[in-house]
């Protein structure tokens, strides 16, 4: 039976992001699938009210967000890794646009394209889970602006490529590829009559490179089973090298965690452990028992319970 368990939705581009690199290391992994929009009653018993998409689960050990979750893919199959040697920072510095500036620019096109066509259970949950920067109205007005602002990255993707390399930083696929992606898959899977990138080769035939590599082996697992699993487990071992907790924090505090852009749902808890990339909080629900929930360090707020 597979550890691995991913929260996921199909039209999910981070959730896509996720399932590549799953793909790209050839395992075997469980998909659950959730709502695209709330309630998702099935996943707040594990996140405790953390709802961007996608979330893994190992046992009772609770993964939120895409940095996060292949941070702890590569410590436990680091043989195909995303991080060859010397491209850790750049990688994840490239990732981080790719994450944001590109991925709202392809939302912006492929929303503002489609708004006649989104259904109003979707436009009112975006709206409101992203405290007003996913309007579709607005994206539907200003898509000229949109559209120039997607050539322009997709642009430095084709510029990326020029001198015939396979991949954005050499010869093999890093996080920066996978970040990359899934702002272009958006667009080509959702909106491919705008032909946004028909005048770039390079990044076509990386793309199709990227797409090759598949989603690996999953396998269908209920919901309610998920929880059993949470359920009979117990949270591992915690393992972070250089513990960097912030000023005025200590282990075992009441906390909370919240995303600092869209999303801002706090999830409260102890605090476990942290560094300077990952922050670790307790919490309990009768569904699932005790879990340990992960969150990136950067792009969230940690912050004293009231």
């Amino acid at each position: 039976m597979p550890d691995l368990i991913l929260h996921n939705y199909p039209n999910s581009p981070f959730a896509e992001k996720v399932r590549l690199i799953l793909g790209y290391k050839g395992l075997d992994w469980h998909s659950v699938q959730i709502p695209r929009v709330m309630p998702k009653p099935d996943l707040m018993p594990l996140t405790g009210g953390y709802r961007k998409t996608p979330v893994m689960q190992i046992g009772a050990d609770v993964f939120c967000d895409s940095s996060c979750i292949v941070r702890e893919l590569e410590r436990r199959h680091p043989d195909t890794t995303l991080f060859p040697a010397d491209s850790h920072g750049i990688a994840t510095m490239i990732g981080a646009w790719a994450d944001r500036t590109f991925f709202f620019d392809a939302v912006g096109v492929v929303f503002g394209t489609l708004a006649s066509m989104v259904p109003n259970d979707l436009r009112e949950d975006r709206m409101r889970f992203s405290g007003g920067m996913i309007d579709i109205d607005r994206y539907q007005r200003e898509q000229t602006q949109l559209r120039s602002q997607l050539r322009a990255h997709l642009f430095w993707v084709e510029r990326a490529l020029e001198d015939g390399r396979r991949y954005v930083l050499g010869t093999t696929p890093t996080w920066a590829d996978f970040c990359l992606y899934h702002p272009v898959w958006m667009v080509q899977r959702r909106v491919p009559e705008l032909g946004a990138a028909n005048d770039m080769p390079r990044t076509l035939a990386w793309f199709e490179r990227m797409t090759a590599f598949g989603h690996g082996r999953p396998v269908e697992l209920d919901a309610k089973e998920a929880l059993s699993i949470a359920q009979a487990a117990a949270p591992a071992a915690i393992k972070l090298g250089h513990p960097e907790l912030p000023e005025g924090f200590s282990v075992g505090a009441a906390v909370t965690v919240a995303a600092d852009d869209y999303g801002k749902d706090p999830v409260a808890g102890t605090l476990v452990a942290a560094n300077a990339q990952h922050i670790v909080i307790r919490r309990s629900d009768p569904a699932v028992g005790e879990v340990n929930v992960h969150f990136p360090r950067a792009g969230f707020v940690l912050s004293k319970a009231a």
